[in-house]
Formats: C-alpha cells, sequence, structure tokens
C-alpha cells in the first residue's frame, strides 16, 4: 500500500508552498496541483497560495490556472447528451489539460496562454489567463488531478506536488447548494445537484486523495 500523505492545515500549507517558490526545479517553475471533491475549497486554497506568494515575492511570480477551464462547451455536452451531469470526468477535455500542464512544467514559453471559466455564462472562455515566462509558481486546481484513469493518471508524474484538500461532507455540501443557489437554481434544485451530480463526482474523487503528497484539510 501506498504511504499515507501528511496532513496540513490551510496555514502549513501556504508556507509549504512558499518553499516551492524558494526552492523551484531546475527549470525554475514549480507546478502545484490541488485536486478535491466539489465544493472541498480548491480554489479558495489556490488564491490563498497566489496571494501569500504575491505577498513575499511582489506581482507576477504566482498564477492560477483552473482545470475548470477545460469544461466542455454547453452546445458539445448538449450534443454528447452530457448536460445533466456536468462536472463528471468525461465533461472535460482530459488530454487539452494535460498538454496544458506539460507547457507549463516546461516553462519555455515567452508566454503561455490558459483558458478560464466564467461562471456569469457558466462557459470555458479560452485565453484568458497569461502565465509569463518568469511566473515562479502556476497553482493549478481541479477535481480529478489524481484520478487513476489516462490521460489524468500521468498529471502526478508532471505535477511538483499534489495536494488533496479535504473537509467535512456536510460543510462541502452547504458550499455547494449556496454555489448552485447564487448560479440560479432554487433551493431544491440546488440540493439535488449537490447531493446528486456532484455527489457522485465525490466518490469517485475522495478515493484519489492516496496519491496525492499532502492532504490539506480545509
Amino acid at each position: 500500500m501506498p504511504p499515507t500523505p501528511a496532513a496540513l492545515d490551510v496555514a502549513a500549507a501556504v508556507e509549504r508552498a512558499l518553499t516551492l517558490v524558494a526552492d523551484p526545479p531546475p527549470t525554475g517553475r514549480a507546478v502545484l496541483g490541488i485536486a478535491g471533491s466539489p465544493g472541498s475549497g480548491k480554489s479558495t486554497l489556490a488564491r490563498r497560495v497566489v496571494a501569500a506568494v504575491t505577498e513575499a515575492h511582489g506581482p507576477g511570480v504566482a498564477v492560477q490556472v483552473p482545470m475548470d477551464g477545460f469544461h466542455l462547451a454547453n452546445t458539445a455536452l448538449a450534443a454528447l447528451g452530457r448536460s445533466d451531469r456536468k462536472g463528471a470526468i468525461d465533461t472535460f477535455d482530459a488530454a487539452g489539460y494535460v498538454a496544458l500542464v506539460r507547457r507549463l512544467v516546461a516553462a519555455d514559453e515567452d508566454v503561455t496562454w490558459a483558458p478560464d471559466f466564467d461562471r456569469r455564462v457558466d462557459e470555458p472562455v479560452a485565453g484568458s489567463i497569461a502565465v509569463p515566462r518568469a511566473v515562479r509558481l502556476v497553482v493549478t486546481e481541479g477535481n480529478y488531478l489524481l484520478d487513476r484513469d489516462e490521460p489524468w493518471a500521468l498529471l502526478p508524474g508532471l505535477l511538483t506536488e499534489t495536494w488533496f484538500c479535504r473537509t467535512d461532507d456536510a460543510v462541502r455540501i452547504d458550499r455547494l447548494v449556496g454555489r448552485h443557489m447564487r448560479d440560479g437554481r432554487d433551493h431544491a434544485a440546488a440540493r439535488a445537484w449537490a447531493t446528486e451530480v456532484d455527489g457522485a463526482n465525490a466518490r469517485r474523487i475522495e478515493p484519489t486523495a492516496d496519491r496525492a503528497d499532502l492532504v490539506v484539510t480545509t
């Protein structure tokens, strides 16, 4: 059995991220992957890491690049019959995301452009995030960074470190219900999506924590 990953709280994890900037790989850039179930706090942790690095080293040293930029477009999901389970592992361009991570790790382009996800229109937006060569830490976060199926399974071998966000299920679901209501669903529909669609994804994601370098309690 693989060793159990060390567990850290958020403050200790942020300190750990600062060491990645101070002692980067030979390319001069660390790429940190943060995985976890929907609502576990991945994006919040990623933002906190980038903010801490910016405070310590100035702007332009760390950038956040979400996996959600590789959501398939809504028209594509409709054509594939997957609209009712958006967020499932087969509703992302996995190969495209892995290819971007390879480019970010190589750090040999003047600027690497990454997509973002716009919650206002519920769509990915290409070419939204600039990652200049001088960036020393890229924080990329998403549900499936530790999944065992190809091509996702390649990611731990590419990333400098992988972290897994873990939080109480009740807290996680409450966060999701609030998010879905802000996106326009009523309470009943928001809770149904959080427990059924997001819940199915979480059941796939949670067992992948043992592949992480660290588990962060959020």
